[in-house]
Order: C-alpha cells, then structure tokens, then sequence
C-alpha cells in the first residue's frame, strides 16, 4: 500500500514495527543527496595574502626576542606601497621595513612599473616600494584586564568572540576535499613558478574547486567527482616574454614564454594532476581519481592575466578567513588569525577548536564534527562549547557526551592553549598562506609548527556508554577550565 501514512484511519500495535521502518527509510531517502559544493583559495602572491604574510612576519620577529610580547598587527598594500599599523608592546627591536622587504621578495615580487600598461610590471618591488609605519602600543586599559599581575594560567582572552573548528573524514588529513585541492592547486603554482619549471608565472592567483558529493544516510559527505576546476594565475607577456628578464638572477639558456594555450596545458598537467596525485582519500585513493572527462575546466578564463598583485588590487590583513580555515564548510566566527600573539582567542582558540574537531574524528566518535568556543575580554575560562556531529556520531556517543569527553581532554584556556601548541614561538608566516589547517606538523630547530594538527587520542571513549563518559566528567578537573 502506497498512500500516505497519515492517511491510515486506524493503526494496531502488531503495525507498529512495519510503520517504524517505513518512516526510517523516509527518512533515510530524505537526508540522501547529491550535491555540488565549492571552495576557493589564493597563492601567497594575492594581494590579501601579502598583507597576512608580513603581519605574520612582524609577529615572528616580535616572538623570536620576546615569547611573551603582545602584537595586533595589520597590514595594508596598493601600488608600490605597504603599510603596517596596530598595536605591539614587545621588548623586541624591529626593522620593520626590512621586514616588509624581505616578505615581498620571499613571495617573489621584484618590480614595478607605475603604468597600467606595462607587461614588465609585476605589481610590487622589494627594492623601491615605499613602506609606511603606524604602530602604538597596546592600550592599557586592555593590558590591565587581561593579562597585567596575572598568572600564566589566569591570563584572559584578549577580547570577547566566538571560534570554530571542523574535520570531516572524507580525506586523510580531515580536511573537506573542495578546499583541500583549491588550497593545494595555489601552493603547487608557486611551486612550480619558484622551482622555474613554470618561470613565465607570476605571483598572484587565484582557484576554485566543484566537487560533486553523496550526502549519506547518516550525515556523513563522500565526494563523488570533480565537477570543475577553476584557475586564474597571473603571468607573463606570451610569446614575448624573456627567462633572463623574467626571472631575476637567471643564467641559463634563453627562453621564452609560451602562447596561452600552451600555459594552460602546462597548468592541467603540471598543477592539476600533480596536485591530485598528492592527496589521499579516506578510501586511499588519490584525488586523481575524481578526475577525468567530466570535470570542466575554466584556465585563466578572463584571458591574460598580466597585471596582478597590489597594482591590480588593494589588500589587507584578515580578509581571506574562509581560505585560513575551511573553504566555505562548517562555519566561522569572523576573526582573523594573521598578525595576532596567542592572547587572542579568534586565532588559539581556533586552532585548539581544529584539534578538537580533527582528534573526534580521528577518534572514531564520529565522521563529521564542529567545535565552538566562546570567550569574554579579561576571562580566562571559555564560557561556552558546544559540538556538532551532523547525526554521524559512531557507536554509543551523542553530541552531548562527546562535548563532555572534550571537557575532559583539553583546556581552552589562552594560557593553557599557548602551552598545549607551543604557541609563543616564531612560526606564523609560514601559516599565513595557504591555509592554516591541513598542514602536515613538523619540528624545525626546536619549533613545532602546525601543532594543532596533531590529534589526541579519543579512541578509548568510543567504546563507552553516556553513563561512563557522565562518571568520568565528574572525576575530572574540568570544572578548573571551563564556566559551567
């Protein structure tokens, strides 16, 4: 009988069981789609991501005197100009147009012409930019409220907000696949650029990924395809474009720069495919296998692409946070990362937010999951968190007592997250592009970068009831870390 259950007059108890697995499988053919979503990202060479990168670097010159320091750094970028301003109390020394210097020659702008029609220009030099100055110290008022006569354990978050972290299982890393490859696309063009493999691409550029996913039955996303691919990457003059001239300090034998057709070929196999090959699915496939015929490709799809960075757009610190954190999945407080000490939770809160996210997972408690933390200026404990599972929670475990087992396992607060990630050390510039999640962790001279991506094991909670998750909260000091 296919009429509507709510049509049935009358319902016994022996239907019972019968209606039950009909509404389960509503339901079950209710939450199963197909859907598209995309991601974008940008390479070091955005306008925006310069701006991150010497506001990092600022910072890393501040830690490296003084782990202690406290540092609110923006930068901004037009023409041949950058400019940084904000607030820094440091013992630390800076020259700070050194610093701007050295940033924009490791990303690789070396020139600039002031005519909109030059193909010569490649939108920034290190050598004749002007560098402007405005920086104070950090207010008073805010230093006396959160940190001043403090213990390290008691130092208050820097000032009121909200903070997410997210992992979902449908790649190694825990990275959603859209924003994994857009992300990874930007890095292999520098790559390929700064090896001079590739030495007719410039600095700036931009790309975007459509993949093609199954949303299961129990909440949990498996890509299906890549749908398109989208690149724009700044470059130079086709055809007429020289190595030596291009390419500062070269050498070698003479070159010269492909037509467009033959760049953009060069970009399907020596960006697309290559970057594909390089990341693993939860299956242990590559990525490589989503691809094929029926992914649309759109290369350079405005036509040339020769004037870019600051002189083809302004740019500033902060204004690429979707590309920091998760291309568009779970969600976002609004708060920067690039230029800020570990005092300020919108940066270590998402990062300890991501290490929770990323250890659920990774635990086996569930397939996809959310954190939010919250904080008020001056207050050291997180006044909420609060975890989402999509309905993929694995085993026993709701959303609530998953929250508990993260209650129990970490301390969110600022004090105690800067020492969990080893967080007052020199090592933001190279988080300032392409992406800060996803990362691969590694020590380099005693620092432990991406420290957040490594996980806490979970996996002895999967097993357990509510009930003994209940017990071992209540055995537990959480009531020292969080307002509850």
């Amino acid at each position: 009988d296919h009429r509507d259950l709510h049509s049935f007059p009358t319902r016994r108890s022996s239907d019972l069981p019968g209606l039950i697995l009909l509404t389960m499988a509503a339901k079950q053919a209710k939450q199963e789609r197909i859907f598209l979503f995309s991601s974008e990202s940008v390479n070091e060479g955005h306008p925006d991501k310069i701006c991150d990168q010497v506001s990092d670097a600022v910072l890393d010159a501040c830690l490296a005197v003084d782990p202690k320091c406290k540092v609110a750094c923006e930068t901004a970028t037009k023409d041949n100009m950058v400019m940084v301003a904000g607030e820094i109390s440091t013992t630390a020394t800076l020259d700070y147009e050194k610093l701007v210097r050295d940033a924009v020659h490791s990303i690789g702008y070396d020139s600039f012409v002031d005519d909109m029609s030059s193909v010569d220009s490649k939108g920034l030099s290190n050598k004749t930019c002007e560098v402007l100055v405005r920086i104070n110290k950090q207010s008073p008022d805010i230093a006396g409220g959160v940190h001043v006569g403090k213990d390290e354990m008691d130092v208050g978050a820097g000032d009121q907000g909200i903070m997410f972290g997210y992992a979902s299982d449908e790649t190694e890393d825990c990275m959603p696949l859209t924003h994994s490859v857009a992300t990874k696309l930007g890095k292999v063009l520098t790559d390929v650029r700064k090896n001079g493999s590739l030495w007719w691409l410039r600095p700036d550029g931009k790309t975007q990924v459509t993949i093609e996913y199954k949303q299961k039955a129990d909440g949990s996303v498996e890509p299906l395809k890549i749908h398109t691919v989208v690149i724009s990457t700044q470059h130079a003059e086709p055809l007429k474009a020289v190595r030596s001239k291009e390419c500062a300090g070269y050498t070698g034998p003479e070159m010269t720069a492909p037509s467009m057709e033959d760049m953009n070929k060069s970009l399907e196999k020596d960006v697309i495919r290559a970057t594909l090959e390089s990341i693993k699915l939860k299956n242990g496939a590559t990525a490589l296998s989503l691809y094929g015929d029926h992914t649309h490709l759109h290369l350079n799809p405005s036509g040339k692409f020769i004037i870019g960075g600051p002189q083809g757009d302004a740019g500033l610190t902060g204004r690429k946070i979707i590309i920091d954190t998760y291309g568009g999945w779970g969600a976002h407080g609004g708060g920067a990362f690039s230029g800020k000490d570990p005092t300020k939770v919108d940066r270590s809160a998402a990062y300890i937010c991501r290490q929770m996210a990323k250890s659920v997972v990774k635990g086996g408690l569930s397939k996809r999951c959310l954190v939010q933390l919250s904080y008020a200026i001056g207050v050291a404990k997180p006044l909420s968190l609060f975890v989402e599972t999509y309905g993929t929670e694995c085993g026993g475990l709701t959303p609530d007592d998953i929250t508990n087992v993260l209650k129990i396992e970490f301390d969110c607060r600022p004090g105690a997250i800067a020492q969990s990630l080893a967080l007052r050390e020199p090592k933001y510039k190279v988080t300032a592009a392409y992406c800060h999640f996803g990362r691969q962790p590694y020590t380099e001279n005693g620092i432990k970068f991406f420290e957040w991506e490594n996980h806490k094991d979970l996996t002895k909670y999967a097993p357990m009831s509510s009930e003994q998750v209940g017990a071992a909260l209540v055995g537990s000091n959480y009531l020292t870390k969080y307002v509850d």
